[in-house]
């Protein structure tokens, strides 16, 4: 019996930013962002997107983005469902560590969210992680420790959370997302 070699790609961002359709790239593996996110997922992310504008509006600093392309490292681009960032972007892309991420959870997306890019985003030292569930109408905000691991600060579904950014501060009442 021979050995069959398996031959695994490996992309970089260089290869990523030429590829049509909406795709994150994880230590070299492509992960197609397909299909679309139903309405639910959307309306759930568009409301906490205005909730955080809303509330850092009046910061000059901090920028709340739907999402844009945060490359990690050549070989990995992620897409987070929203970013709030607090440092100027210089690029098309975010190529340092915003301040915080959201993804909103899919049951296609669920096991990445929950495994591969929170391990990523604690890697990179983001102050912030959110998962928001909209079918069990539950959030989740993660906090970095001073360890550098992610502690659960919150947990369920009408609850509100005070971020610190710098100078700004956002007091969000997470009830005020679910449809």
């Amino acid at each position: 019996m021979s050995a069959i070699e398996k031959i695994i790609p490996y992309y970089t961002y260089e290869d990523y930013k030429h590829w049509e359709g909406q795709w994150e790239l994880i230590d070299g593996l492509p992960f197609a962002m397909s299909p679309s996110p139903i309405y639910n997922h959307q309306l759930v992310a568009s409301n906490l997107l205005a909730l955080f504008w809303t509330a850092l509006e009046k910061c000059s600093r901090c920028k709340v983005l739907q999402p844009l392309d945060y490359i990690v490292k050549n070989d990995t681009v992620l897409q987070p469902d929203m970013i709030v960032v607090c440092n100027e972007v210089k690029n098309d892309y975010l190529d340092f560590a915003p301040s915080l991420v959201c993804e909103v959870v899919s049951p296609s997306t669920a096991l990445k969210d929950r495994h591969t890019k929170y391990n990523i985003y604690q890697s990179q030292k983001i102050p912030y992680y959110i998962m928001v569930s909209p079918k069990a109408e539950e959030v989740e905000v993660y906090e970095l420790s001073e360890t550098g691991n992610y502690i659960l600060a919150r947990k369920g579904g009408n609850t509100r959370f005070s971020f610190r950014f710098e100078d700004c501060e956002a007091e969000i009442e997470f009830g005020r997302i679910w449809p």
